[in-house]
């Protein structure tokens, strides 16, 4: 609780009664009693404003989520009269425009042509999935940087002759290979592996990259191992697998010696 501030009349009581005090005993106590009980109905105030501010507080929350409970409700509920009036879609596809559905039914084949090959056939088919989502994992190209190269690569091939300064039919002066006729672009050359140094980042890319493809190689392996109990293959999915255990466990004492009897051959 705060303390509560005195104002001038309450100090100017308080002259008065320490003067009060002074020339009468029981005057000065009789006049701090009242003080102290006017101070004790200002606390008994202030609490019960503060009560009543939490109270509208607490209401004003528990009632925004109320709100926010009876919005869904009836957003779910507006959702399965909608596809209760309309459960093929019809109405709702009146609104889509003909290339609204076309890339959606791109969209559609894509996922579906997707989906078929995830499934692994053969390693080319899987080393061209994987290049692809690579791919589309690389970072945004910078290309302030590649200028940068390019130019410095044009200024090197240029001080060493295999480019040329020369007059286009404008009059301007352009860079150009005197070979192919090519402006402004370098020219090509064979390369070693050890002249190019990538920068810090892109290797830092290459061991995440890598990481990341170990670690799920080891969480795949690692799956693979819970399955595998050592024993014959029963099951067709995992589903099967318990449902088997289930009956392994309720009759495998009555059919233990029928089972080895048809797996050495002498059952009748």
């Amino acid at each position: 609780m705060p303390d509560v501030e005195e104002s001038p009349e309450m100090r100017t009581e308080t002259v008065e009664t320490n003067e009060l005090a002074v020339q009468d005993p029981k005057t000065g106590i009789a006049a701090r009693l009242a003080r102290f009980k006017a101070l004790q109905a200002q606390k008994s105030t202030a609490k019960s404003a503060n009560r009543e501010a939490a109270r509208k507080a607490e209401s004003n929350t528990d009632n925004a989520v109320q709100l926010a409970k009876a919005q869904k409700v009836h957003d779910q509920a507006a959702f399965k009269l909608a596809r209760l009036e309309d459960p093929d879609g019809r109405k709702q596809a009146w609104d889509y425009t003909v290339e609204e559905s076309a890339n959606w039914d791109k969209r559609t084949a894509k996922k579906q042509k997707n989906k078929d090959q995830n499934v692994f056939r053969n390693f080319a088919s899987e080393g061209s999935k994987v290049y692809k989502r690579q791919v589309k994992q690389m970072g945004k190209v910078d290309l302030e940087a590649y200028q940068e190269r390019k130019a410095a690569k044009i200024q090197d091939q240029l001080s060493r002759g295999l480019l040329v300064v020369r007059e286009d039919e404008h009059g301007n002066t352009v860079i150009a290979d005197p070979i192919t006729g090519r402006e402004n672009e370098p020219v090509e050359e064979s390369h070693s592996i050890f002249e190019h140094k990538p920068d810090k980042e892109a290797e830092d890319r290459l061991v995440t990259d890598h990481e990341k493809r170990e670690q799920t190689r080891l969480a795949a392996k690692r799956r693979r191992d819970q399955h595998e109990d050592g024993g014959d293959v029963t099951y067709i999915n995992e589903r099967n697998k318990q449902f088997n255990l289930k009956l392994a466990r309720a009759y495998n004492k009555y059919t233990a010696e029928t089972r080895e009897s048809f797996e050495r051959g002498t059952a009748l």
